[in-house]
């Protein structure tokens, strides 16, 4: 997969006027790479927002993320599979979107190696989804850093 390309958010009454310092997409996947959880936004079927931690591994092109077939974020993508996730750290954060499938027999043993490597354990059950990324952004939230560095990348 291509590096995305980098712009400023359209975030209006923040970054008005603000000068730009955009962000390298580098600075984001050692972001994703790195860090131990991510938040997991899902929809329900009757439209309303879940959200909740999970464990996942990058691989420079999606994210992989454990869940158990059954539990309620899985539901969730099986009847959507938009989805948001968000780095652990809101001082540095990468948010992505993108639309999420269940792992195939074909991926599996990519990203349980990886899964492994990561967190010392394969994930329960051989469960996950693999999330494709559509947009992602990046902030950082140290002093007057926010409205300058502020940036979307898109695939």
């Amino acid at each position: 997969m291509p590096d995305p390309t980098a712009s400023r958010p359209d975030m209006p009454g923040y970054l008005d006027g603000a000068e730009a310092e955009l962000l390298p997409w580098s600075w984001a996947e050692s972001r994703l790479r790195d860090a131990h959880n991510y938040w997991m936004a899902t929809h329900t079927p009757e439209g309303g927002p879940h959200l909740a931690p999970v464990w996942g591994v990058w691989d420079g092109a999606h994210l992989f993320v454990a869940t158990g077939t059954r539990s309620k974020k899985a539901r969730n993508l099986q009847h959507d599979p938009r989805c948001t996730l968000a780095t652990e750290d809101a001082e540095e954060a990468v948010m992505v979107e993108g639309l999420a499938a269940p792992i195939s027999d074909t991926d599996a043993e990519h990203y349980f190696v990886l899964y492994e490597a990561k967190y010392g354990s394969r994930p329960p059950s051989g469960d996950g989804w693999v999330v494709t990324p559509r947009t992602a952004f990046g902030f950082i939230e140290h002093a007057d850093q926010f409205s300058r560095t502020a940036t979307r990348w898109r695939w």
